[in-house]
């Protein structure tokens, strides 16, 4: 098989290393590149251009976390590093300390819980289990394996899974374990164990394909690379649409704010005063929240936030969703429920005897009713 694709790929990441970490050695460079093409590279030459993209995102946003915060520094500044990283995750935190406050053991800090959940995923993720494995083939020093391990633990645990980073799922899963079980406390002012001594180790030990939590990690990655597909699409059609129906202006607004541009250098790129930024972002805000999402590209949305009626009820609870239907009027109960079956506007409309900008404006309501209930 070629490696027409996969050459390139490594051809231009192998460049922007070398300018990236120009401090390091040459094999240290190489060790970084394998590490960030991954141990299956023939993967890349199987990939559609889109999800090719996503695979380029994904490393330089890992290439941006390893030399931002881990490389050249001491396993003890790295390891804080990722400790204040990861417990900075506001929704974990809270997760935390809600259970600390219900718990027996009230003196843990959040910190003490974050270490063990940590040291459970290094000893039981089969992601972590197979970057840990494959990180001892990109080099042997220990120092930069602990490096790219805290990099890739980083990446992996601030993952996007239903809306929530995936170590927020973890810490559920290690409720439900810990509780069964019992806790394993990570003794205080210590290092979680780093395994730099571990990953050429000549352990028999083997995963079941089976395994759930395997099949588990399978599913989470598949979806973060579909929601980042339909991310692209969602910002890329947005952007003509804004284009198409607002100004030229916003399309070029769009793409400074996603690139997290304030709103003065915003106003600095497009030649504006700050109040007629200011004017033109409120458009924006109107033609997304109130057309695109709900009319134009309503489906398009919904399914990369997983809010569709089709699939994700709204993205309400059961209970949620037992009580948004209680509370919708008879004729709009029927519209949605035809909507969720899959039924045509223009038929509903005639089935109900109305225009079709009339069943658009009760699915307006709807939707934003959802939303509020979604967000209260």
């Amino acid at each position: 098989m070629t490696q027409v694709i996969t050459d390139r790929i490594a051809a231009e990441w192998e460049t922007r290393i070398a300018a990236e970490c120009s401090d390091r050695d040459q094999t240290t460079q190489q060790s970084i590149l394998n590490w960030l093409i991954g141990e299956n590279r023939e993967r890349l030459e199987t990939l559609d251009p889109e999800h090719l993209k996503i695979a380029n995102r994904a490393m330089d946003y890992r290439l941006r976390i390893l030399v931002q915060r881990y490389l050249g520094l001491p396993p003890e500044r790295a390891y804080k590093n990722l400790m204040q990283r990861l417990g900075g995750l506001a929704i974990l935190r809270d997760k935390i300390r809600a259970w600390l406050t219900l718990s027996n053991d009230r003196q843990r800090q959040v910190v003490d819980v974050l270490q063990e959940v940590i040291q459970e995923m290094l000893q039981g993720d089969k992601y972590i289990q197979q970057q840990i494995a494959w990180i001892g083939q990109c080099t042997k020093n220990p120092r930069l394996r602990d490096t790219l391990l805290f990099a890739s633990i980083e990446e992996y645990c601030l993952r996007p899974i239903r809306n929530q980073p995936l170590l927020a799922h973890r810490f559920v899963n290690y409720l439900r374990r810990s509780q069964k079980g019992g806790v394993t406390n990570v003794p205080q002012k210590e290092l979680v164990k780093l395994v730099s001594d571990e990953i050429v180790s000549d352990s028999d030990s083997t995963f079941s394909l089976l395994d759930k939590q395997a099949q588990d990690d399978y599913h989470q990655q598949q979806q973060w690379e579909e929601t980042q597909v339909a991310r692209d699409r969602v910002k890329e059609t947005l952007h003509d649409y804004l284009v198409e129906n607002v100004s030229p202006a916003a399309g070029k607004w769009l793409t400074l704010y996603l690139q997290g541009k304030t709103p003065d250098a915003i106003a600095i790129a497009l030649k504006m005063d700050i109040k007629q930024v200011y004017r033109l972002r409120e458009k924006i805000n109107y033609h997304t929240l109130k057309v695109f999402a709900i009319k134009a590209e309503s489906e398009l949305v919904s399914q990369w936030l997983h809010i569709s009626l089709k699939e994700h009820n709204l993205g309400l609870t059961p209970h949620q969703w037992e009580q948004f239907c209680n509370g919708l009027e008879p004729k709009q109960c029927e519209i949605m429920l035809e909507l969720k079956a899959g039924t045509a506007v223009e038929t509903i409309a005639k089935s109900l005897k109305i225009k079709t900008n009339q069943v658009m404006g009760e699915w307006s309501q709807i939707y934003l009713a959802a939303q509020e209930l979604r967000t209260s």
